[in-house]
């Protein structure tokens, strides 16, 4: 079976902010003026942490370890003003960071390796623990995997008796409106992990966690295999930008 999906910023500077200046300096070191803003910025870090900082700031730090001998301010600018935010930048895909000028193959592992560190901490705040008294960091953890995503992705969460969570897998990935969903292959693989209950979560890419008709008969469809199994139906989640929709809370589930 598949599933279907349907669904003037703001300046991210002052114009006399993110000018371009000259790369290093002839001998190969760095202006003193760059130094000494690096230097304050990673002092301004450790002092008061990532809410010190302002996203093209917090985003400068990751770029110094990828382009140690130019000012990245203007590459931190043109990132955050093609992908929005920061979190934008970090979950961009491959392809289109290369479309940014300036952005090369150090560039762009840098930023993957920092987005791979949030999900592990983020996963590792989940995983092996009770989902209903860790709701609020499941939501942090959906979240932090797929609210910035450009392409639908469907995962599920498998769970123990206890509801602990001991799986959580990607059924499937898809394009900006469309995922396909196979309702056999969901309770299938909860056999294969001896789960007692399910999360289902996917994301709309255009930010609306309003769900579609196609949401809704998947998710049916989905919670009759699994029932026929004695296999528990917790909640589908819709995550969108900003927050997410869930299916249980607004009464499409019993």
């Amino acid at each position: 079976m598949s599933h279907a999906f349907h669904e003037a910023p703001m300046p991210l500077f002052a114009p006399d902010e993110a000018e371009p200046v000259p790369l290093a300096e002839a001998n190969g070191r760095l202006p003193s003026y760059i130094k000494d803003h690096r230097k304050r910025l990673r002092e301004r870090f450790m002092a008061g942490g990532a809410s010190a900082l302002p996203d093209y700031e917090l985003l400068e730090l990751v770029l110094f370890r990828a382009i140690p001998r130019r000012d990245v301010k203007p590459l931190a600018r043109a990132l955050l003003e093609r992908f929005g935010d920061f979190n934008g930048v970090l979950s961009a895909p491959v392809a289109r960071l290369g479309d940014v000028d300036g952005v090369g193959d150090a560039v762009v592992t840098e930023l993957k390796l920092v987005e791979a560190a949030a999900h592990r901490l983020a996963r590792s705040k989940v995983l092996k623990r009770h989902v209903i008294s860790s709701w609020d960091q499941v939501l942090d953890y959906c979240h932090t995997t797929m609210a910035h995503r450009e392409t639908e992705q469907f995962r599920v969460l498998y769970l123990d008796r206890k509801n602990v969570l001991i799986a959580d897998e990607a059924q499937a990935q898809g394009t900006v409106d469309h995922v396909p969903v196979y309702p056999r292959e969901v309770v299938k693989r909860a056999l294969e992990l001896n789960a007692s209950a399910i999360i289902l979560v996917h994301n709309h890419p255009s930010g609306d966690p309003t769900p579609s008709q196609a949401d809704i008969e998947m998710t049916m469809k989905i919670e009759e295999a699994a029932r026929a199994l004695s296999i528990v139906l917790h909640d589908h989640l819709i995550i969108g930008k900003e927050t997410e929709l869930s299916f249980r809370a607004e009464g499409y589930l019993d």
